[in-house]
């Protein structure tokens, strides 16, 4: 995953304040539950040496977030004061958590979205469709698209004989009408970079939008039946993702695998100060309590000790939490992420790089 979206929120001036919080209001007594669970986690941050200004932002952002149904999650990230984002999760967190450090605590949230799957959906009609996307950002997009052709549409038994020239003129609307649809999905994929495409509609007009789709497109097409309903057609949308993220996860492995590549904390570190990594694996562990000396002017500025930092010119090292540290280099020095399950690939201490170029060469 790339995550230059984030470097924003590395840049700014801190500490940061790392809210994590089950927002789930189906309950009756929800509201009451959360402003609860919310009180012990300021009481907290305050405690760690949050200033009241953040922590009343935070609490202002929990209490005005739109209502959302179902069972979510609220990742909000603040310092001096203000919110800096506010980021609903697919599901609860595992649990609770408010963090105070000098960098904002993204793991918990970049490993629960997981990577975004640029991805377009179309709902196709008869007489049209609508057409979904969202990009390698996570930013929606939709277009509604009315077919060319408005009659006729509809089926129906009228006997005599002009029926069969009937039926096929109806035939013949869909056909266009899908030609409309499939278009227009053919533009928005082309335009967020699709990697799925899932169409969803009329058992007879989904094969009709599908063969209407150049074939770059048709190869990573999808289907579904809108007879289940939404949480089919979402429950469908997310294993296509999964599939597409999974193979992205082994095909880094098997990068890794043939090199050039460098393994360990301390390895990995070094190649992302040079700007030397690619592509950074790594086994999430949210237990873990390594920590790393970061030089808060250059997100390449990275060690796994002070002097190392000191040598380089930066006078007042800051000591971080590990998986912040590398998340902020990673986006600095422009290289991806894929986040590996334990058990997936070999790992020194669930972590390691593929490197863009190999030692003794310089840097293309």
């Amino acid at each position: 995953m790339e995550l230059s979206e984030l470097r924003p929120l590395f840049a700014g001036p801190g500490p940061w304040a790392s809210v994590y919080l089950d927002a789930t209001r189906a309950e009756e007594n929800a509201a009451h539950q959360i402003d609860l669970r919310w009180r012990a986690l300021a009481d907290r941050l305050a405690t760690d040496g949050a200033d009241p200004a953040t922590v009343d932002a935070i609490g202002t952002a929990i209490h005005e977030h739109p209502y959302r149904p179902g069972r979510y999650g609220l990742a909000i990230f603040a310092a001096g004061g203000n919110v800096a984002l506010a980021e609903p999760l697919p599901a609860p967190p595992p649990a609770d958590l408010a963090v105070w450090e000098p960098l904002p605590h993204l793991m918990p949230m970049i490993a629960q979205r997981g990577e975004e799957i640029p991805y377009v959906r179309v709902a196709a009609g008869h007489a049209g469709g609508d057409v979904s996307a969202i990009d390698a950002d996570g930013v929606p997009r939709r277009r509604e698209v009315a077919g060319g052709e408005t009659f006729p549409l509809r089926k129906v038994h009228a006997g005599g004989w002009s029926h069969l020239r009937y039926l096929h003129a109806v035939e013949e609307t869909w056909k266009r009408n899908a030609g409309d649809v499939a278009a227009a999905a053919a533009e928005l994929a082309g335009r967020i970079g699709a990697e799925v495409i899932l169409v969803a509609g009329d058992p007879h007009e989904v094969p009709l939008v599908v063969e209407r789709l150049p074939a770059r497109w048709r190869e990573r097409v999808v289907t579904a039946n809108l007879t289940g309903g939404s949480e089919h057609l979402d429950d469908v949308t997310v294993q296509a993702i999964a599939e597409v993220a999974d193979q992205h996860a082994r095909a880094a492995i098997e990068r890794y695998g043939e090199g050039p590549a460098a393994g360990g904390l301390s390895d990995v570190v070094t190649r992302l100060q040079r700007g030397q990594a690619d592509t950074v694996l790594l086994i999430d562990d949210p237990s873990s309590t390594d920590r790393l000396w970061i030089g808060l002017d250059d997100f390449s500025l990275v060690a796994a000790e002070p002097d190392l930092l000191r040598q380089s010119g930066v006078e007042d090292p800051v000591e971080v939490r590990a998986d912040a540290a590398l998340l902020r280099a990673i986006a600095g020095t422009g290289a991806d992420l894929v986040l590996v399950a334990p058990g997936e690939a070999e790992l020194p201490h669930g972590i390691g790089a593929i490197l863009r170029y190999r030692d003794g060469q310089s840097a293309a």
